[in-house]
């Protein structure tokens, strides 16, 4: 690994830190060294506060050290006025001069606008370091600046013989118990690592769920439902108010706290205005747990970037389908006897 991969790859753990927290921004880490010695490190903390080249500025204690440092960044540094000022320009004024950046920033407020200030002032530029792990860091962030929508990441658990649940008509039915303990605790956690979460109106009705992270840390999602005619009961979990909800739905609802209505009409181009309300709302990623008839429409549309399938050795022998993907699984692993599939869409 060379000099610069090295710093790269220590960028990219510091902007990992910030994982469910930065959203909608992309995770952002920075390193300033002088003479192979780190002087500086920073990274994008919270949403709306400083990014990592302020931060990793910030942070150098001997001002005098930058005339002279390299700053080492996994995303091109940002070019305009958002909740912060630019990135670039605070470069440019603090006398750096050198900067090795993993990739380009796909904003189009930003693509290349960053590296043309850094050039214009003379500082010497290299771009496209570790560039496929810094794109992978932020393939949320990527999707939502080039597709114009969301990650969407689909999720769920099945048997050996290809059902999601039993046949249940009312929530006093348990739902059928799929995954164990160590295989929670990854939902819990992808939950964690995504902005929102996704279920239909019958997954609401028949599991009432709370759809938070309890069995991993990290910041809950915001709970995101599709209700056509507003059949989900006012005393259900999802309508507590406790935590960020959004509800699609056709009927006229007032919004409450923590809690609101958006109205979109439920025909053949349903998705395409869901996904166009999330990306209006800077939802950059939706993990979607079902059910089955919702994660199918996904498919079907082709309006997904992940699925990660749990197997367990159960087997049903009659229920409600699994959806299936047409094509073969990037890698499997097993857990505590669960096979857990990970696919990414070609």
């Amino acid at each position: 690994m060379s000099t610069n991969e090295i710093y790269i790859q220590r960028c990219l753990q510091l902007a990992a830190i910030g994982g469910g927290n930065v959203a909608p921004n992309p995770m952002v880490g920075a390193v300033l060294v002088t003479d192979d010695i780190i002087i500086g490190e920073g990274y994008h903390k919270k949403y709306g506060q400083p990014h990592a080249e302020p931060n990793a500025i910030n942070s150098v204690q001997d001002k005098t050290l930058l005339k002279s440092a390299t700053l080492y960044v996994n995303l091109e540094p940002c070019s305009h006025f958002g909740k912060t000022p630019p990135c670039a320009h605070l470069i440019v004024k603090s006398g750096i001069p050198r900067v090795v950046i993993g990739t380009l920033d796909p904003n189009p407020k930003v693509s290349g606008r960053g590296v043309k200030i850094l050039q214009d002032a003379g500082i010497e530029v290299t771009v496209g370091v570790l560039e496929e792990a810094c794109n992978e860091l932020n393939k949320r962030f990527f999707i939502f600046q080039r597709a114009k929508r969301p990650y969407i990441l689909l999720k769920w658990a099945q048997t050996k013989d290809g059902y999601i649940d039993k046949i249940r008509l009312s929530k006093e039915e348990n739902p059928l118990q799929i995954s164990n303990e160590l295989t929670r605790q990854l939902t819990h956690k992808m939950r964690a690592e995504n902005q929102a979460i996704l279920v239909s109106t019958n997954t609401v009705i028949l599991d009432n769920p709370s759809l938070t992270v309890r069995y991993w840390s990290g910041k809950n999602p915001m709970r995101i439902a599709l209700d056509r005619q507003g059949r989900i009961p006012e005393d259900y979990l999802l309508m507590d108010g406790q935590h960020s909800t959004i509800i699609f739905t056709e009927k006229e609802k007032p919004n409450k706290e923590n809690l609101r209505f958006i109205n979109i009409k439920f025909d053949e181009n349903v998705l395409d205005s869901l996904l166009k309300a999330l990306f209006d709302n800077l939802i950059h990623s939706v993990l979607v747990e079902g059910g089955s008839k919702l994660l199918n429409s996904f498919i079907e549309k082709a309006y997904w970037d992940e699925a990660h399938i749990e197997v367990s050795e159960q087997e049903i022998g009659e229920g409600i389908a699994a959806p299936v993907l047409q094509q073969i699984p990037d890698s499997n692993i097993q857990i505590d006897g669960h096979t857990i599939l990970r696919y990414k869409k070609k």
